[in-house]
């Protein structure tokens, strides 16, 4: 058997004595955190490749905005990043291949501390396309809105987005917090639904109402700075949006090295239905055949004027 071991945090915590068990634990987390520091040096590697390779074919990236496609979850991130990335073709810009830039640890559900998220930003170089799901907190808008960054956001319905919501803890990502809660304890997508318009607010860790979710993403729709695009655009209006991106892109300092029609050629051809999960369908209003009058009732108290604020309702009478 291991000797106990006494050891000190070194952020200010008092001392503590762990054995066998506590070891194996701390040497687990030792192991975890080296992993995910080689995986970040690896990914830095190929984008320093990457960048040499997309200066030699459309010249120098210095001048070049960082593309930021900022989202709330389950809103359309990958088909926002796919048109982004259809920018390397027609211009200096690559694809980062960074992590997602979040406000949460994705298997815990714990936040994530802002100067965090912020040495991710920073670590951001002209030119990169990156992404990620941001709350409109004041150090992270600095960095999003200054001169050198074009940013983006997309948004979507959010009875359509409860609606995948569900779909994605359930059955798409087994790692994610709520996933057993989900799959295991909740009987029924009924259940699951109300579950995810509600949130679980008994929970130490922060979960809260549909309409909790949101409000932190809300001043985002205030920014002139940031181009926010509704997810249903690029379905019903979708020439037109991608016009939009491309002018934004362009006002930020992007150079176009192609004419505008085959720039705009390409960005729609970047668009892979099969790699978006929430475009895959190409439908809008899909909450219609899953909402019953109990999910209806529940999201009006919750949601307030949230539909109406982001454009999707003009009263509380749906």
């Amino acid at each position: 058997m291991r000797s106990p071991v006494i050891c000190s945090s070194g952020w200010g915590m008092k001392k503590i004595v762990i054995g066998d068990q506590g070891f194996e634990i701390i040497m687990g987390m030792y192991s975890i955190f080296n992993l995910q520091s080689q995986i970040i040096t690896l990914k830095l590697l190929r984008r320093a490749y990457r960048r040499t390779l997309a200066a030699f074919q459309h010249g120098a990236l210095t001048k070049t905005p960082i593309f930021f496609a900022n989202s709330f979850p389950k809103s359309g991130t990958h088909l926002l990043t796919q048109v982004l990335h259809g920018l390397t073709q027609i211009g200096p810009a690559v694809d980062a291949g960074l992590p997602a830039v979040v406000m949460y640890t994705g298997t815990t559900g714990q936040p994530r501390a802002e100067r965090d998220i912020v040495a991710d930003l920073h670590r951001l170089k002209p030119g990169d396309i990156a992404y990620g799901h941001l709350h409109s907190r004041p150090d992270v808008r600095a960095e999003l809105t200054r001169w050198g960054v074009a940013p983006f956001f997309i948004y979507r319905d959010p009875r359509d987005v409860v609606v995948s919501h569900v779909h994605y803890v359930t059955e798409m990502e087994p790692h994610h917090v709520h996933h057993a809660y989900y799959a295991k304890t909740l009987k029924d997508f009924d259940e699951r639904l109300m579950t995810s318009i509600l949130g679980r607010p008994e929970l130490e860790i922060p979960f809260p109402n549909v309409w909790g979710r949101f409000e932190p993403y809300l001043g985002w729709l205030e920014c002139p700075e940031v181009l926010t695009l509704q997810f249903e655009d690029f379905i019903t209006h979708r020439a037109a949006t991608l016009e939009r991106v491309l002018d934004h892109a362009q006002r930020c300092g992007f150079v176009v090295k192609t004419s505008r029609e085959q720039a705009l050629r390409v960005l729609d051809s970047a668009i892979n239905p099969e790699q978006s999960p929430t475009f895959r369908s190409g439908k809008v209003g899909k909450w219609r055949a899953a909402f019953k009058s109990s999910h209806k009732k529940t999201f009006k108290n919750v949601a307030g004027d949230l539909l109406i604020r982001l454009g999707y309702e003009t009263s509380n009478d749906w």
